[in-house]
């Protein structure tokens, strides 16, 4: 009998054997397995061998078996994966409601903790057994039995929302093309991005250049082209995505806002049942942040340091608008034309020139390079099955050989992928009876597939974003824990886990790095030194209009989930106007529907945490500091800094508090002032 697929734990996912028709069968029977070992584990001897060791067990064959399902849904979204993923969802969703509102199970936990056993575990142990009982707490454990299908039935249509909303987005984003016809429009362009859209339009069967709002065709045109018409055409095509609008190709059906609406009213339900007075709460309880109150008032204190430095950048670009032919007004299309044209005149090189120096053979080789040299492994090509036939394969070992983990690198843009950039587990590292579990995780990004038989090149700020989802991956695939719950990411408090990611961009500005992983695309030669002392000098351009933004997202998410009624008087897009009064400098117009396309907080887990990237990047920041504090002969590649760092935050995963961690490597409480020398916003 052959097995399916998606049952076969041995070893990697088989990605070469795994088809729709195996989820609902492959699911079906692991939730039958795990709820009849539920139930017998309800009446087990309360310590870890008898009772957690095998519940840990059992739901880990689930989660790795949906993992796959779910990593599927996301990176080959055609009909048929979708459906078998929607199919299984509120099963596995109810699975998940159900055991968090297990008394039984709960209660042993509960008597694990007071038992004398207790003692005896490791301490990353006795961090599981309470973050278990934290999260059973907030599963609705100790709810009257009365409220508890209530609250089941809101996790189900939690779930079904959220993956609903990411369809959406992808649907909308997919319905749109641009097809230009007129080579005069073309101007301004990079060759790069004009022949991507002829390749596009020959394999529609059409004449001309096909632009789309997928990010390797939509920021090119927003960044370089000279048609004022183009940009503003793509402009409002990728503002209204997922809205009420349907002049772009959507439908009615995937407008989002009905699906924000519901998900603020349930989560806010959610909030009420659990005791909290809002969801925000709810959100910080696994969170460094002690309240919502701390986080505003960390994030206006941030835009208070950075809203001065925005507003004159903001006033540099106007002067330079006004100055600029044909431009009697600054329309928000023009932003990142303008932008790119006053940095190029201001500093003398444009992102394009940068982006011939990254090819994409020369970028991977440094960056494992750096892993390499600060942390003490070395990565090698591997094999295994792969969901496309642009999907690579690394494995990482320490320097005797001996296998550490794993990963899958998918660095290109796809129609059946969703946007941006994202590091998820595939196997999770962990102490089995049959020895260690080496970890493996998935890196994703929607970069600039190779065309015109020349290698994939990528922009500087791509390179970046590659360096950040490797350092999630480092975090996964580093550690040296082997309990499944406090291992690599997992445990580690949701503000903190972009430490790791945050502090991996720092590299990408260092010239030791940089010069060994570019090689210009036609000439081969490395990238000179006054390109990059140029690079530098423009670092911090519109630095405090990035940061004034992302203090606005982070804003608008706490203020949703702590401070607005879901069917008051004041609507979603009423409150990020009125947090863009407050600290942006950068206001679109009416019909901009940006909370439409707000993945993070509305579809990827971040609901009332997107300030941890701000959170964050006070801590990677402040990590940086001390490889530059540290130097050897100059350089920041100090492997005795890279041992402490991987020693003291990436091996320990989530089995201490994430601020003990950064003690440990800093010596101290992290402080803010590296970011902002960083970012160039301290007043001389």
């Amino acid at each position: 009998m052959t097995t399916n697929p998606l049952l076969d734990f041995s070893g990697l996912p088989r990605f070469d054997a795994v088809r729709p028709e195996h989820v609902t069968p492959a699911i079906s029977e692991l939730l039958t397995e795990n709820r009849a070992l539920l139930t017998q584990l309800e009446n087990a001897p309360a310590t870890w061998a008898d009772f957690a060791a095998p519940f840990f067990d059992g739901n880990e064959r689930l989660s790795r078996a949906w993992g796959i399902v779910g990593h599927l849904h996301s990176v080959m979204d055609v009909p048929a994966w979708r459906e078998a993923y929607n199919a299984n969802l509120p099963e596995v969703t109810r699975f998940f409601a159900e055991l968090g509102q297990n008394p039984r199970l709960f209660a042993q936990f509960k008597a694990l903790q007071a038992s004398p056993d207790h003692a005896r575990l490791s301490a990353a142990q006795q961090r599981i057994v309470a973050h278990e009982i934290r999260d059973f707490r907030l599963s609705g454990a100790e709810l009257p039995e009365a409220d508890k299908p209530r609250f089941q039935a809101i996790q189900e249509e939690l779930a079904s929302l959220q993956a609903k909303f990411s369809e959406n987005l992808l649907d909308a984003t997919n319905a749109f093309a641009e097809w230009v016809t007129d080579e005069t429009e073309l101007a301004g362009i990079p060759a790069d991005a004009v022949a991507a859209a002829r390749s596009a339009a020959e394999e529609a069967g059409k004449a001309g250049w096909k632009f789309t709002l997928h990010m390797p065709s939509y920021l090119p045109v927003m960044q370089y082209a000279e048609s004022r018409r183009l940009r503003e055409t793509l402009y409002r095509a990728y503002a209204t995505r997922a809205a009420e609008f349907h002049d772009f190709g959507g439908k009615p059906e995937w407008d989002n806002m009905p699906l924000i609406r519901r998900l603020l009213a349930l989560r806010a339900e959610e909030a009420g049942h659990l005791g909290y007075a809002n969801f925000a709460e709810v959100s910080l309880v696994p969170k460094m942040a002690e309240s919502p109150a701390d986080v505003l008032a960390f994030l206006r204190e941030m835009a208070v340091k950075s809203k001065p430095f925005a507003e004159r950048d903001m006033a540099e670009l106007r002067e330079f608008a006004a100055a600029t032919p044909d431009m009697t007004a600054l329309a928000p299309w023009d932003i990142g034309w303008i932008s790119e044209k006053l940095k190029q005149v201001r500093y003398s090189f444009s992102d394009e020139e940068v982006r011939r120096y990254f090819p994409e053979a020369q970028v991977l080789a440094g960056l494992f390079r750096l892993i390499e040299t600060l942390f003490s492994v070395r990565i090698q090509s591997d094999a295994a099955p792969v969901w496309h036939e642009d999907v690579r394969f690394f494995r990482i070992e320490d320097t005797h050989g001996a296998l550490i983990g794993q990963f899958y690198l998918d660095l290109y843009a796809r129609a059946t992928k969703r946007g941006g950039a994202w590091m998820d587990e595939a196997v999770t590292r962990r102490r089995t009876a049959a020895g260690i579990q080496t970890p493996t995780a998935y890196l994703n990004c929607n970069f600039s597939r190779p065309v015109g038989g020349k290698p994939a090149l990528f922009t500087h700020d791509e390179v970046i974003t590659l360096f950040h989802e490797t350092g999630h991956g480092l975090h996964h695939l580093l550690t040296r824990v082997d309990e499944l719950g406090v291992s690599g990411i997992n445990g580690v408090e949701w503000d903190a886990v972009e430490l790791p990611s945050q502090f991996m961009e720092n590299f990408c500005w260092e010239w030791e790095v940089l010069r060994g992983m570019t090689a210009h695309v036609d000439t081969g030669q490395p990238l000179p030194r006054a390109l990059f002392d140029k690079m530098i000098a423009a670092k911090n351009f519109q630095s405090g209009m990035q940061s004034v933004r992302q203090i606005e997202f982070s804003l608008f998410d706490l203020l949703l989930h702590s401070d607005f009624e879901p069917a008051g008087q004041q609507s979603v897009l009423d409150l990020i106007e009125t947090v863009r009064q407050e600290v942006a400098v950068v206001f679109p117009p009416p019909w901009h529907r940006f909370p439409n396309g707000f993945s993070h907080i509305f579809s990827g887990g971040y609901a009332a945490g997107y300030y941890s990237y701000k959170w964050a990047e006070v801590l990677s920041a402040d990590a940086f500091a001390a490889f530059e504090e540290e130097r050897v002969d100059g350089s920041v590649l100090n492997p005795a800094t890279g041992a402490r760092f991987r020693d003291e935050i990436l091996a320990v995963g989530g089995s201490r508090p994430a601020l003990e961690s950064f003690k440990a490597f800093r010596g101290r409480a992290p402080s803010v002032d590296a970011l902002l020398r960083h970012s160039g916003m301290i007043l001389a």
